[in-house]
């Protein structure tokens, strides 16, 4: 039986250990934003601009668990998180229809703009992969999208069918006021009451929100037209130093970043993996050093 959902020879590994998730991930938000149906039905169900850190460490916990989790670990998750979109519904403002929040369209449309997002952040970001090694990452992740319900056929498995999924999807995109204020709130988060006393550090999370929002595409960017444009090269650079810099904290201190959950099973993970005769010296980011795996394991993932 599987020690994880995804093997440490995964290009999973590759991607979801790397530091520069923290900038997909909240671009991935502002690209979601922009399907106004999915907006809707985060914006009428959510409480994300009351609790803003919790919401993302909700969704660090689904991806680190469908990555590092165990087999049984995520199908408890997924079937909790299952349970909850089911009984979701939201008001379509276009046609007054109340609309389930579980639409398969919906959750492909989720799904691919965070993984995606992940990919291309990580790539651009400096994580050396070859092409075959994304398009292997995307069919990985297929896994992930059948844990949301989706059909793992129905989800594009390589780069190749990712942008063709986003060429026939942007057609029905557009800034919303709801989108609008999203991203806006990313740029700049309210701090909720219980979290006021980190306000006087606030300054500091804008370079941080503005890079996110610079890594979008450029028709991304256009529609939302909130920031002045800037040399590309320049994100590049600047992306790549926020990923260096990330990279060099320690595990321990990183894993503060999570839930109190999260952190449990990362260090069941790290137990369960030990056992199986990986070396964890270096924790589990030591991990993409294909020399600390059991021999038997096999070859690294290659083009």
């Amino acid at each position: 039986m599987a020690v994880t959902v995804q093997p440490p020879e995964s290009a999973t590994w590759r991607v979801h250990l790397d530091r520069s998730m923290w900038v997909g991930g909240v671009r991935s938000l502002m690209l979601q934003a922009l399907h106004p149906r999915a907006m809707w039905g985060v914006w009428q169900n959510s409480v994300f601009q009351n609790d803003p850190i919790g919401r993302l460490q909700r969704t660090a916990h689904f991806v680190g668990t469908s990555t590092f989790g165990s087999p049984e670990e995520m199908d408890r998750l997924a079937a909790r998180v299952r349970k909850i979109h089911a009984k979701l519904r939201f008001v379509n403002p276009d046609t007054g229809e109340t609309e389930r929040l579980d639409a398969p369209d919906l959750l492909l449309w989720v799904h691919c703009a965070e993984v995606y997002s992940y990919l291309v952040v990580a790539r651009r970001a400096g994580l050396p992969l070859t092409d075959a090694m994304a398009d292997q990452y995307l069919r990985e992740q297929r896994k992930s999208a059948v844990y949301v319900g989706l059909k793992a056929e129905d989800v594009p498995g390589s780069v190749e069918e990712m942008e063709d999924y986003f060429a026939r999807v942007r057609p029905q995109l557009r800034v919303t006021d709801e989108a609008r204020e999203t991203v806006k709130f990313l740029l700049w988060p309210k701090l909720p009451g219980n979290m006021r006393f980190l306000s006087p550090g606030k300054p500091a999370y804008l370079p941080f929100g503005m890079l996110c929002y610079y890594t979008l595409p450029d028709w991304a960017r256009e529609m939302y037209g909130l920031l002045p444009e800037v040399p590309q090269s320049t994100v590049t650079a600047a992306l790549r130093s926020f990923r260096l810099a990330m990279n060099t904290l320690p595990e321990r201190l990183h894993d503060f970043s999570f839930h109190k959950d999260t952190r449990q099973m990362l260090e069941r993970a790290r137990q369960s993996l030990a056992a199986e005769g990986y070396d964890m010296s270096k924790g589990l980011f030591g991990l993409r050093d294909p020399r600390r795996w059991p021999s038997r394991r096999g070859a690294p993932v290659s083009a």
